[in-house]
């Protein structure tokens, strides 16, 4: 039965690459106009449902909440849909008459899609329009606990396409869900990029396939609230970014980190806010629940409420409890408060000085979270100086919700749910990724002034010497 839902899965694969890559030819040659109307018309179609498809994704996926799963759809749709209204993507983008250089916008062509379980529709609508942006053809991959949501959002994003003109095919997704069919789309000979969002086996997947791929990284960002930052607003962008879907976005504060003099009026505010300090037996149990024996994270705690976590973990908790923090001191595999926990969890680091709190956040990240994400709160900006030229992060986020100000909510950053890790982090990319990392330039360049013929060999090394010469001077 498995070996026959493998070979459907495959057999579906293969013919949803093969009608996107018919689509994409059509859409190459689709102007930037064209394609704008495209995905006006798919913003529009989603941001209409945003509701039911996050009703459906809590439903389906018990990850998360409606209100904030609302949120994101329509972060996926307006926001993303504003980011990108003025670019341009294909065509002529830049005309250099000094350097009698042109660049010309090409798209990529047929782009796999991996959908997390965490982000399942927002996740179709931003990657959908920032495909059919730059021209490509999309195909979507499902998480297996997500599948029907995955495919109500991508449904509604083809319809809408296809309404406003683009070829049948331009958009597709897997219905069966397999490891097979998922590998079949991202090894096709049709797919010339994938997109991989998800856990770290299937990041891996796609940089293994042999093709071009975006991946991301772990996020698992420290948050240092620094002697200079307003300390109740530091914990409120906190809180609000570590409640978010609960705890869901991968940009979210893991772990805040402290000096030894902050501790106490770190503690007093935050206890009012809702953070709950549990003490070692509590933190004992729950961390036992947060990991399997194998090291992956448990799924049952991933994206629940506060007060349900304490519950599982068998310790009780007062009802406006929002967040659980352990105490932490050391970094490593077999410290699971330092690793990403995609829950309303936090570990507490606290440090003895500014030095052991950058190398602290340094150790952390090297751990896991490489190139992925850092928060810091503070108004001394050469202290956020400091750290910036040290952290080895793609995002270093500065008096903001991390979980908001990393996907480019509430900062300048382009508005994303795939978030480029860097090559410290594994990945080919350490951007927010937009459609213009989905297409190629091509550069059209003329010779910038006649080149003598040389009548020998002794006469073409002059003249090169010539030319290296004056550019020295």
């Amino acid at each position: 039965m498995e070996f026959d839902k493998d070979l459907q899965a495959v057999q579906q694969a293969r013919a949803l690459a093969r009608q996107a890559e018919e689509a994409q030819k059509a859409l190459a040659q689709y102007s930037q106009q064209k394609l704008d109307a495209i995905v006006q018309a798919v913003a529009k179609a989603f941001a209409g449902v945003a509701a039911e498809l996050a009703e459906l994704a809590v439903r389906e996926t018990g990850f998360g909440n409606v209100t904030d799963k609302i949120t994101k759809n329509e972060f996926a749709s307006r926001q993303v849909l504003a980011a990108i209204e003025n670019m341009t993507c294909v065509g002529v983008l830049n005309e250099n008459a000094r350097e009698k250089l042109w660049e010309i916008g090409v798209p990529v062509g047929v782009i796999a899609a991996i959908v997390p379980s965490t982000n399942p529709t927002s996740t179709v609508c931003y990657k959908a329009l920032i495909a059919l942006k730059s021209g490509n053809s999309i195909v979507f991959s499902p998480h297996p606990k997500a599948i029907a949501c995955t495919m109500r959002a991508a449904e509604i994003v083809k319809k809408a396409a296809e309404a406003a003109g683009a070829p049948a095919g331009s958009v597709g997704c897997l219905s069966i869900p397999s490891m097979a069919g998922c590998k079949e789309l991202m090894e096709a000979k049709e797919t010339k990029l994938i997109l991989a969002t998800g856990g770290p086996a299937m990041v891996k997947a796609a940089y293994s396939s042999g093709k071009p791929a975006i991946g991301v990284g772990a996020g698992n960002g420290p948050v240092y609230i620094h002697h200079s930052a307003d300390v109740e607003k530091a914990l409120s962008c906190i809180l609000q970014s570590k409640t978010f879907d609960y705890g869901t976005v991968c940009a979210s504060e893991q772990s805040i980190v402290i000096e030894a003099p902050m501790e106490q009026k770190v503690k007093e505010i935050a206890a009012k806010m809702g953070f709950y300090f549990m003490n070692k037996d509590e933190a004992g149990c729950l961390a036992k629940l947060l990991f399997k024996p194998n090291g992956t994270l448990n799924p049952e705690i991933v994206g629940r409420p506060a007060t349900d976590l304490a519950e599982k973990a068998g310790f009780s908790v007062p009802a406006s409890t929002r967040v659980l923090v352990a105490r932490e001191q050391e970094a490593g595999p077999t410290r699971p408060y330092s690793m990403e926990k995609l829950c309303p969890v936090l570990a507490f680091f606290v440090m003895e000085n500014e030095d052991a709190v950058l190398a602290k956040a340094i150790e952390v990240l090297i751990h896991e979270g490489s190139g992925h994400t850092f928060a810091m709160h503070a108004e001394d900006r050469e202290v956020i100086r400091k750290f910036a030229l040290q952290i080895p992060v793609s995002r270093f986020l500065v008096n903001t919700p991390a979980a908001l100000g990393g996907i480019g909510a509430t900062t300048g950053l382009f508005p994303a749910l795939t978030l480029g890790c860097g090559a410290v982090g594994g990945s080919s990319s350490s951007n927010n990724i937009s459609p213009m990392d989905l297409i190629n330039i091509r550069r059209v360049a003329w010779g910038k002034e006649d080149v003598k013929k040389p009548d020998a060999e002794a006469d073409l090394v002059e003249i090169l010497t010539a030319k290296i010469l004056e550019r020295l001077k």
